[in-house]
């Protein structure tokens, strides 16, 4: 496929007519910003169907290689100027508007970010498909189309408060509804033995209906599919109930039906909540492999050759019921025999770790598990046994043990291959979590590092930044993210360090007016912009951030004129509902920020800011106006992290631990370019065989005691002294993730960068550096790591 044929102003000027008239029923004298957007996105998706009929046409034509994709998660944020950047039409679209009296930037800010997915883990997702429609696999992506997707944040007196999402309140007009494609997905029921062979009678059933949307990839040359399932009832409204007044069980249906696709990780602390989960990912890996083997017996007819034509991969452990869900589509409905319906179904999965802490690797109670899914526990367990009988395995290993299935476990047995997302991460997943099925399964781990797209972290969400290394090494980098290695010799250029730091003091200045009018706080644009964006959890260690930002100002208080830097500390993320101490970590996140930002004395040297509700839109505006990357994890935690790439694309320095990617960021871009503290992960483990390691390492820092002596006071919670009392304790006793271990190597790490700053042609250089050396982190050369390393997938495009 060749790219497409660029439509023309007075084109694509009728064409967003069209749909205001025949598609909205409006006319241009009487439409709203949200008439004009939706018309936009109707235009520019006319535009994406070329591409995506020729790669399906193609696809089906060549009878080629599919890779498909299994994902909770999809965080794919707005699509309208992602699409326009993709197919080149952005300055086109901008001058059609412009012709109607419309901005382009006001209707790019009215659409909403669709609420798929949490972190990294659902951005990652998003930029794979985008990487393999840009590198030309042909590619689905499955997921679950959720009303309310993750919880909209805000903040009442500094504490998270979570509210549903509503971005399903509006038609999303990049999807199309395809009910021909929807699938009977059941649970619960009982397994019964006929003509000699288990058959599942499920209890209860849903139908899952298919929703179609389009990924282009760079210039339009290939496009993949993003499909997402809705759960419709099995069996209509009961009217006869509903008349005889049990209007509940009339209903009963429909709301187990829409629950399933209503919620993204609803709340598991509860044996309902803990149902509904397994459900869900049951829900969403059925309905995908029901539609896998239909699409493939479509144009081939033995089940046998299945790996020879799917590739399917597992994006963390919570699609990992696919090994037993295929094999019991592949036998029981397709009268495959079990030996080989097991070898087909590992030779055709494949599995994505993505964490190191044992809490993440889902586990199920084999009594949920049974009574939710009895067929597959029946598989499980046989998997289980043979698996046994083949290896000379310790007690340690197994998929069911002590009365609960190990899903992590499950999906390695199952997997061809198993990867790790970073190279210390893999080489610690061989170490730790699947230490001894790796002595097992020796050649089955593998390594694929993260990587983020640079159509939408750099040409997209930085057009400073883009247009002006266009301008120095044409636009090639674009797609083959390596080119930047001809920046390099720029960084000693002083007038292109002028440019480059005028185009991120025009960032800062966009950000700045932002903060000022959505949330009435003054930034200084030339102060340092000291920025942690990411899920709250204890191991990103949010807290020792915070612990920093409270010693920072407390000796700025001390010796206002003592020549500090100026910082804007800014903090994003969202703590899951009930996940209490990190919920406790943003109150005092937030009560901070309100006692620094008030004070005069350090009103021009600190301020902090928290934003609620980080999404893929606010991540856009954060990252292309930071100077410091907080990548701050405890070592041997973060599994790679994607943040810290995005950022150092954008050229921020970084400051972090030798832990994820940040070891293979640290390497690229020299150890002279990025502030190094903390301890090592073999440190970590060491460090905490002392049980008092926290208090030796508080009694020995004066900053951190000044610190923790603060809170525990209530400084910053007068109204409430004691509210952070139960964190100090947990500072002194119970400091797991080693925020005190570590807190003096990060303040001194921290006020090397002060002095940096300070001498902007050196930070820009080496700002400029991070951004030359950082080609190696685009998703494409992941993307094609994976088609060489674990899917067998030559791509479809013709460079």
């Amino acid at each position: 496929m060749s790219g497409l044929a660029r439509p023309t102003v007075d084109a694509l000027r009728a064409k967003i007519l069209h749909h205001l008239e025949y598609t909205l029923a409006k006319d241009a004298g009487h439409s709203s910003r949200y008439d004009w957007r939706m018309a936009t996105s109707f235009a520019i998706r006319d535009e994406m169907l070329k591409p995506w009929f020729a790669a399906t046409r193609q696809t089906y034509d060549t009878g080629a290689k599919r890779v498909y994709y299994l994902s909770m998660e999809f965080l794919i944020g707005r699509l309208l100027e992602d699409a326009m950047i993709n197919l080149g039409l952005h300055e086109t679209i901008a001058a059609a508007l412009a012709a109607e009296g419309q901005t382009l930037s006001d209707i790019i800010e009215d659409e909403p970010d669709a609420a798929l997915g949490n972190g990294g883990l659902g951005r990652l997702a998003a930029c794979f498909l985008e990487s393999m429609a840009t590198v030309g696999v042909p590619a689905h992506g499955y997921g679950i189309r959720y009303e309310h997707g993750l919880f909209r944040q805000r903040f009442e007196g500094g504490q998270q408060v979570e509210t549903p999402e509503d971005w399903l309140s509006q038609p999303h007009p990049w999807e199309f509804a395809r009910p021909e494609a929807a699938y009977i997905v059941g649970f619960k029921g009982h397994s019964e033995l006929r003509r000699g062979k288990s058959v599942w009678v499920p209890g209860e059933t849903v139908k899952a209906s298919a929703y179609d949307t389009p990924v282009v990839g760079w210039q339009g040359k290939w496009a993949s599919t993003l499909r997402l399932w809705a759960g419709l009832p099995t069996t209509q409204f009961d009217l006869e109930r509903f008349n005889n007044g049990d209007y509940t069980a009339a209903a009963a249906p429909e709301a187990l039906a829409r629950t399933l696709s209503r919620v993204l990780y609803p709340d598991d602390t509860t044996p309902a909540g803990k149902e509904l989960r397994l459900k869900q990912e049951y829900f969403m890996t059925s309905a995908a492999l029901q539609d896998i083997l239909r699409r493939y017996q479509s144009q081939f007819s033995t089940l046998a050759d299945l790996p020879k034509h799917v590739a399917i991969q597992l994006n963390d452990t919570h699609p990992a019921i696919a090994g037993p869900e295929l094999m019991r589509l592949l036998m029981d409905q397709h009268d495959m025999g079990w030996d080989e319906a097991q070898t087909v179904a590992r030779a055709t999965l494949g599995y994505t770790n993505h964490t190191l802490l044992p809490e993440a690797l889902e586990r199920w109670s084999t009594y949920l598990m049974g009574s939710v899914l009895p067929r597959h526990m029946e598989i499980i367990q046989r998997i289980d046994e043979d698996h046994a009988k083949a290896h000379k395995r310790p007690p340690s290993v197994g998929i069911v043990q002590h009365n609960e299935v190990k899903m992590g476990d499950l999906a390695f047995i199952m997997s061809h291959k198993v990867n790790g997302v970073s190279a210390l991460h893999s080489e610690l997943v061989k170490e730790t979590v699947f230490h001894d099925l790796h002595k097992l399964h020796p050649d089955r781990i593998t390594n694929e590092t993260n990587g983020v797209t640079p159509r939408r972290w750099m040409r997209l969400s930085n057009p400073a930044l883009s247009t002006l290394l266009d301008e120095t090494i044409g636009e090639g980098w674009t797609r083959d993210l390596d080119h930047l290695k001809t920046l390099e010799p720029f960084a000693q250029d002083a007038a292109f360090r002028e440019k480059f730091a005028a185009a991120k003091r025009a960032n800062k200045v966009a950000l700045a007016g932002w903060v000022q009018d959505t949330m009435g706080i003054d930034i200084n644009p030339d102060a340092m912009f000291d920025i942690q964006i990411k899920r709250l959890h204890e191991y990103k260690r949010q807290l020792l951030n915070c612990f920093e930002t409270i010693a920072l100002w407390h000796n700025m208080r001390q010796t206002p004129d003592a020549g500090w830097t100026p910082r804007v500390k800014f903090f994003g993320g969202k703590s899951a509902p009930g996940y209490f101490v990190a919920k406790e970590i943003i109150h005092l996140i937030n009560d901070v920020a309100r006692t620094i930002n008030a004070d005069p004395v350090t009103g021009h040297l600190l301020k902090v800011v928290y934003p609620p509700n980080y999404n893929v839109s606010m991540a856009q505006r954060l990252i292309p106006a930071a100077d410091l990357s907080e990548q701050i994890s405890t070592a041997g935690k973060e599994a790679s992290g994607t943040g810290n790439m995005k950022l150092t694309l954008n050229g921020a320095l970084t400051i972090g631990t030798l832990d994820g990617a940040n070891v293979e960021i640290r390497d690229l871009v020299g150890a002279d370019n990025f502030f190094l503290f903390g301890l090592t992960a073999d440190g970590v483990e060491k460090r905490r065989k002392n049980i008092n390691h926290a208090r030796e390492a508080i009694e020995d820092s004066q900053n951190l005691r000044d610190v923790l002596q603060m809170i525990v006071e209530g400084r910053f919670s007068p109204e409430e002294p004691d509210r952070y009392h139960g964190l100090v304790d947990r500072a002194w006793h119970h400091d797991h993730y080693l925020v005190a271990a570590d807190f003096d190597s990060y303040w001194e790490a921290q006020r090397a960068a002060d002095a940096l700053y300070r001498t902007p042609q050196d930070w820009n250089r080496k700002a400029i550096l991070n951004v030359a050396r950082s080609g190696f982190f685009s998703s494409d050369r992941t993307i094609r790591g994976y088609m060489a390393d674990i899917w067998d997938v030559p791509s479809a495009l013709k460079d």
